[in-house]
């Protein structure tokens, strides 16, 4: 069976609850479970959607318990957490609302009499989710999976173990049939026991590290595969970039989530005419965030999700200022119980410190002042990520012309990257592959079949 797995309240420290993972007799029969609710379920699309609709009114209807969970199991501030829950409402109505027109057949003009695309789904899909936003990422990949008439085997991360319950209870309570959405309890052997067993294809949200892992194991399976990995994203002001604006996207790009997410604003590359500017006005908004209480409404930060997470980044700031970094604001442990973390501004960083090679996931930012534009560029590329990058400019034609030199999925100009239901979202490099959200995420998880019809035998080249 394995370890038990306890949940902590990261403010707190207090513990939660106690759970005991699933074996692989239990995955697999959970697996079985979701095939056949599949048989049904692929078949009509109109209950499909009265199902996802009834799912959006009953998270809209419990937004406020459900955020609640996300807060003491991992440490988010609370108007953070009910702005998840809502933001999983909105892209469940989303494809609800537009996934007939994701999925309508195209028709292609060749030498046959009729040539058209049809987009069926492909079964099962495992899907290996993280705690930084427990519910968004686990919704967003199961809004269009389901409406395109997938069934999910959900595991989530042992931090947020109630979070993935609520989740298989929020489907129930809608009168979803079972099997659609099962959530599984466990932790690393679990999820291998899920990509092992007869799902059609997995998807993986969290570290590049483990994500190399799931990568190795779906593709000695021949399972389809998306992974959507760590960031590091560059946030790159030039001189002539609105700095009072850049200053406020730098605290919310840096500091939401306690940095814990994977296309906050992680490294700042910043023009050095404007960089005192920048430094300054940054510093000052920062040191306004108030960290506390996380069901607190008057709080802005709360405390990371673990004791690893804490000793992590308090290893990183250590290992910049012994070689030479400037403490511009914070730089310590916030409070003596819980995992709480001062948000803090180094300046005078170098490529030779691990806050420039890793992925800082905590309320640190790291700031670099560079020559030009062509030096940001060399820099923000200078890394294994490539998720997300904010250009801050008021020249938007130069802004467009640097958004096409970054290598990364996702370019935000004079705002921070977010993910939109409208919008593709994903990796290149280390940050993974594959897409999440907008047509091009539905598409992940279907077979795009090709349909042609012919009066009799074409004589084409037979090569394959």
């Amino acid at each position: 069976m394995g370890q038990q797995i306890t949940t902590v309240n990261p403010a707190t420290e207090e513990q939660l609850a106690t759970y005991d993972p699933m074996g692989r007799d239990r995955v697999l029969g959970m697996v079985d479970v979701a095939k056949r609710a599949f048989n049904g379920w692929k078949r009509d699309y109109e209950k499909r959607r009265s199902y996802v609709y009834n799912l959006v009114q009953y998270i809209k209807s419990n937004k406020e318990k459900l955020a609640l969970t996300a807060t003491r199991e991992m440490g988010k501030v609370l108007k953070e957490s009910i702005g998840e829950v809502e933001k999983c409402a909105w892209a469940l109505e989303f494809y609800a609302d537009h996934a007939d027109s994701f999925l309508n057949e195209e028709v292609l003009h060749t030498d046959a009499r009729k040539s058209f695309l049809t987009f069926e789904p492909l079964g099962v899909v495992g899907s290996i989710m993280p705690w930084n936003f427990p519910y968004w990422q686990a919704l967003r990949f199961a809004a269009p999976c389901l409406m395109a008439g997938n069934t999910i085997v959900m595991k989530p991360s042992r931090v947020t173990m109630q979070c993935g319950l609520e989740m298989e209870k929020a489907f129930a309570e809608s009168g979803f049939p079972d099997g659609i959405f099962q959530t599984v309890v466990g932790s690393v052997d679990s999820a291998t026991h899920l990509i092992e067993s007869d799902v059609s294809a997995v998807t993986f949200t969290g570290s590049t590290e483990a994500g190399a892992k799931v990568a190795q194991l779906a593709s000695a399976n021949l399972k389809k595969c998306v992974l959507e990995l760590g960031g590091s994203d560059p946030f790159i002001v030039l001189e002539d970039a609105n700095i009072d604006k850049a200053a406020d996207g730098a605290v919310k790009g840096r500091f939401i989530n306690c940095g814990q997410s994977c296309i906050a604003s992680k490294r700042f590359f910043v023009a050095k005419n404007v960089a005192d500017e920048f430094v300054e006005k940054f510093a000052k908004k920062a040191a306004l965030l108030r960290v506390g209480d996380p069901e607190s409404a008057q709080t802005d930060v709360g405390p990371l999700s673990s004791r690893d997470g804490l000793e992590s980044i308090s290893g990183i700031v250590d290992d910049a200022v012994s070689k030479g970094a400037q403490v511009v604001l914070g730089g310590s442990q916030a409070w003596d119980r819980g995992y709480f973390y001062s948000p803090t501004i180094l300046t005078g960083v170098t490529p030779d410190m691990r806050i420039a090679r890793e992925e800082t996931f905590g309320p640190v930012a790291p700031i670099t002042v560079v020559e030009n534009e062509s030096e940001a560029v060399r820099m923000a590329n200078g890394t294994e990520f490539g998720l997300g990058a904010s250009v801050w400019s008021t020249d938007l034609a130069r802004a467009e012309r640097l958004s096409r030199r970054v290598e990364s999925g996702i370019v935000s100009v004079n705002n921070v990257v977010v993910s939109d239901p409208r919008i593709p979202f994903g990796g290149i490099k280390h940050s993974g592959f594959g897409r999440e959200l907008s047509r091009y995420g539905m598409l992940e998880f279907v077979n795009i079949k090709s349909v042609r019809f012919y009066d009799s035998l074409v004589h084409h080249h037979y090569v394959e």
